[in-house]
């Protein structure tokens, strides 16, 4: 596996590969690697011939510092899982790298960046917009994966590459959960054991949820359920709750008729971390 720092380097490394006509595929992360980035590496390996990851802990996503510098930072295990599952290339660039001083350009998706997930964390989306389009721009993958996890994040990244008429293909590659449910996360490890113990009620309420849903509950049933089923875990703060259309992304009403995603965050001991589900309509209502 080549690692490469600078641009160049990545940048000289993908050129040799197009030389050769190989397929290249990105999946962008910030590190603290665990086994549902290895399920992107998959994915990645399945769609082309070759695989760069990154690793970048990109500073313009987060809105507390606090939270920048506690995030967890795993560089010499997670080159070694990426070498091991056959990773052909890493980009490990440090922040000068990727905003030069100077730089002043942002990109952002100006009514999904602030809806939702958006609206606790003012400027995330904008952060995210801005260096996956540099991530892109700098590698030039015919395909990137993305986790589901991130729901709004996936939306923010097809609408971004949409409208900017990006040549690459976006991928989401569905959550991969412990076995008690809770979502992997690179978060998780900073949860107390209390708090992790408790956290798996998210896909409790999500579970709940989806079972309404197949059951032609209105929507606001579902949203009380979730409400009640974190509200029953003391160690759980809500911060965010949404059911929206799949498709236009844009907040359903009274009941389902197509496709929804559930928009989910709550906070543990100061820990952020967020979950989602795709449900469906009764059968006979589709």
């Amino acid at each position: 596996m080549e690692i490469c720092r600078t641009v160049e380097a990545i940048r000289d490394t993908v050129a040799g590969w197009r030389r050769a006509g190989d397929r290249v595929a990105l999946v962008p992360t910030m590190g603290a690697l665990h086994a549902g980035h290895m399920a992107l590496v998959g994915q990645a390996q399945a769609q082309a011939d070759r695989v760069v990851a990154s690793i970048f802990v990109n500073p313009t996503q987060f809105g507390d510092p606090k939270d920048l510098a506690a995030y967890p930072r795993t560089i010499e295990a997670d080159t070694r899982l990426l070498e091991d599952h056959g990773v052909g290339a890493l980009f490990l660039p440090a922040v000068e790298a990727m905003y030069p001083e100077g730089d002043e350009t942002i990109v952002e998706t100006s009514r999904l960046a602030g809806l939702y997930h958006g609206a606790v964390r003012p400027g995330h989306f904008r952060g995210v917009a801005t260096v996956v389009t540099k991530l892109l721009n700098i590698v030039q993958p015919d395909v990137a994966l993305f986790g589901e996890k991130d729901y709004q994040q996936l939306a923010v990244i097809r609408r971004m590459v949409r409208d900017l008429h990006m040549p690459v293909d976006i991928l989401g590659v569905p959550t991969l959960r412990e076995p008690d449910g809770l979502a992997m996360s690179s978060r998780n490890v900073r949860l107390s054991p209390e708090d992790r113990a408790a956290a798996p009620v998210l896909s409790r309420a999500l579970d709940r949820a989806e079972a309404l849903a197949a059951e032609g509950a209105p929507v606001e049933t579902m949203m009380q359920a979730i409400r009640d089923v974190i509200g029953s875990e003391p160690r759980a703060v809500l911060k965010g709750l949404d059911i929206v259309d799949a498709a236009s992304f844009r907040p359903v009403v009274r009941h389902l008729t197509r496709r929804a995603g559930i928009m989910l965050s709550a906070e543990f001991g100061g820990v952020l971390l967020i979950d989602q589900r795709e449900i469906d309509p009764p059968q006979e209502t589709r």
